[in-house]
């Protein structure tokens, strides 16, 4: 895979819409206003034919690809998008929103209440990936971008990925979901808990109310140790870190991080407190969990009557993930008669390897992206005849 700066994006920059009209909710409540943070690369063809709209995972943002002014490394998908990569900006026009609830410059509970001119905290309604969609669509028709080329996304980008397929097909042509399921197992609703709690049970969580005053530091960072073990596989740990002490030698018996995987875990969570806010840690990871688009139905009754085609991708090691989940997803779009390609991929990166097996993605969903293009291309010409 091509990564020279030939094939970088270079200086990127985000930016923000808002619409004053505010956000009907699931739930039945209603954000009077809203704010997304987005970035675009590439540019919008005279017909707006070639957009792509990019999902981001759990603790993503709206930095996919190129660098920020003064920053070391690049966007959170950056092998995968630009010149020449799998989402080729010569091509296409690629978009990538932070989502509703989020705390990357997109309304979520650290922002501030209109209503009370306070950070929102707890009092922020309730938000599921419905709503994170439904704000896209926003942005979407504001481009004025009639249907998108695709979408794509891994793990939460993939369960996004999916409400655009079930609930807005008329708006892509195609969707690629990676490494994600359509609906959380309980032992997936399990981890999520275990996350919450710590998260909560944090003194410094103050009931969701701690701007200003303190930050629940130790129950996030916590939570993320947790989530960080679910994304590694059993093999890539073993690679990593096998069972080595940190330099220096073993001291003498302490609780103290020993190993090499214990003080890789401890600085994953000092680094997440740094970049990610508690609140929106918890209505995101409780979005996942509540997350069905079937609602009880056979899910391939969600996708009768699918036009767009679908690549889907797993990964063998994926134990967050697993397959079968994804396999779930084919088998019931095969049964509503879609056209749908899956692939499973070897890798012992665990669920990780959607970020990191780019040279296989990339050869994948190239030739899927052309392919989709070309259709389109041929079902224009045939509407204008």
């Amino acid at each position: 895979m091509d990564k020279t700066k030939d094939s970088s994006l270079g200086i990127v920059e985000t930016k923000y819409f808002t619409f004053s009209d505010g956000l009907e909710l699931e739930s039945s409540e209603k954000l009077s206003s809203v704010t997304l943070a987005y970035e675009t690369y590439g540019s919008l063809d005279e017909k707006k034919s070639n957009a792509i709209l990019i999902e981001h995972a759990l603790t993503g943002d709206a930095h996919a690809a190129g660098y920020h002014k003064g920053d070391e490394k690049p966007g959170w998908w950056d092998d995968m998008i630009g010149p020449g990569k799998a989402f080729d900006t010569d091509k296409y026009f690629v978009i990538c929103l932070n989502v509703l609830g989020g705390c990357m410059g997109t309304t979520g509970p650290s922002c501030v209440d209109p209503v009370t001119g306070r950070p929102y905290g707890a009092a922020f309604p309730t938000i599921t990936i419905k709503d994170m969609v439904a704000a896209q669509l926003r942005f979407i028709d504001y481009l004025g971008i009639e249907k998108l080329l695709s979408v794509a996304g891994g793990s939460m980008g993939g369960m996004q990925t999916l409400e655009w397929l079930a609930y807005h097909p008329d708006k892509i042509a195609s969707a690629i979901p990676i490494a994600t399921t359509a609906k959380h197992s309980p032992q997936q609703i399990a981890f999520s808990e275990v996350g919450r709690q710590a998260v909560m049970a944090d003194p410094d969580w103050r009931g969701g109310d701690y701007y200003g005053i303190s930050f629940p530091s130790r129950g996030l960072s916590v939570a993320r140790m947790l989530g960080h073990i679910t994304y590694m596989s059993d093999v890539s740990m073993a690679e990593k870190f096998g069972r080595r002490s940190k330099p220096g030698g073993r001291p003498a018996f302490k609780f103290e991080p020993d190993f090499e995987v214990e003080g890789y875990l401890k600085y994953r969570g000092e680094s997440f407190v740094k970049r990610f806010d508690a609140n929106s840690y918890l209505y995101i990871t409780k979005a996942l969990d509540y997350f069905d688009p079937a609602g009880g139905r056979p899910l391939a009754e969600v996708f009768e009557g699918l036009k767009a085609k679908v690549l889907a991708i797993s990964f063998k090691s994926d134990w967050l993930y697993p397959s079968y989940q994804t396999q779930n997803i084919v088998r019931a779009l095969k049964i509503a008669g879609a056209d749908v390609t899956y692939c499973e991929i070897e890798s012992t990166y665990g669920h990780d390897a959607f970020l990191l097996e780019t040279e296989e993605e990339t050869h994948l969903i190239g030739h899927f992206l052309e392919r989709v293009g070309k259709s389109e291309s041929r079902l224009s010409r045939e509407i204008k005849e």
